[in-house]
């Protein structure tokens, strides 16, 4: 069944102390990432959030794009103007908030491909993209989108088919939009309050990698290697050995897990 996202519902589920608080919603957007910059560089809040119902120009990590028909998935994006403490957290807390988010409102447990691919039973369920603009200190910002497959059939779409799922696939029965873009910001509000607080965020994220333990291939700019993903640093970078015996760290890029 798809219904239109209910702000009115939304709001009243909303249990944040500023993440959501203001929030831009459009029933059909190219990317929410781009409506929360233009947000962002007009001196928005940190909190904001920007939703749509559709994205008609969705983008995911690496340059793909990310599918999301109307009413039936979620998107958004939320401005961060974070201290730089706590910068190298977020690609660690977010994946960690969409987890306790799912969990929390579907019943299943998610997994963490490393660095923050949301996975059921090895295929995806949520997509991450963090861009950011540091350039200028009075207005300096991160966006954090965010894609959750939530009431689709991926199995309808032969680009994804074999790679992605939805909460109803896995569940068989319709999930909450609202009630899990209200849990996502809420626990994405704590681990971010814990962070700045001084807190790790680490060790949690890394209880959810799947990665760790694995034969790996790593893809990234100029370079690649494949072996053994032994652990993550205290950045969250992966360790890779390699069959010679040599390790790499992986700080971004693609990794696949090999039989």
């Amino acid at each position: 069944m798809t219904a239109p996202f209910n702000l009115a519902r939304f709001h009243s589920l909303l249990k944040t102390r500023a993440f959501g608080r203001n929030f831009i919603f459009e029933p059909s957007v190219g990317s929410t990432m781009d409506v929360a910059r233009d947000a962002a560089l007009r001196g928005a809040a940190e909190g904001t959030v920007a939703a749509a119902d559709e994205q008609t120009s969705g983008r995911g990590r690496l340059g793909r794009t990310w599918v999301t028909p109307p009413a039936v998935n979620l998107a958004s994006t939320l401005v961060l103007r974070p201290p730089h403490s706590v910068l190298r957290d977020i690609a660690m807390m977010t994946p960690l908030a969409i987890c306790h988010a799912i969990q929390e409102v579907a019943g299943v447990r998610p997994d963490i491909k490393w660095p923050n691919d949301v996975q059921i039973g090895g295929k995806k369920v949520a997509g991450i993209l963090i861009e950011s603009d540091l350039s200028d200190e009075r207005r300096q910002f991160v966006l954090i989108g965010a894609g959750i497959n939530v009431n689709f059939d991926p199995r309808e779409y032969e680009e994804i088919r074999d790679i992605a799922t939805s909460l109803r696939v896995e569940t068989g029965r319709d999930a909450d939009r609202e009630a899990l873009l209200a849990s996502y910001l809420a626990h994405f509000e704590r681990l971010y309050e814990e962070a700045k607080a001084g807190e790790s965020i680490r060790d949690r994220w890394r209880e959810r990698l799947i990665t760790i333990g694995q034969q790996v291939r790593a893809v990234w700019p100029g370079g690649s290697a494949e072996g053994l993903a032994e652990d993550v640093d205290s950045s969250g970078a992966l360790l890779v050995r390699q069959a010679d015996g040599t390790a790499v760290t992986v700080e971004a890029g693609d990794v696949t897990l090999r039989a």
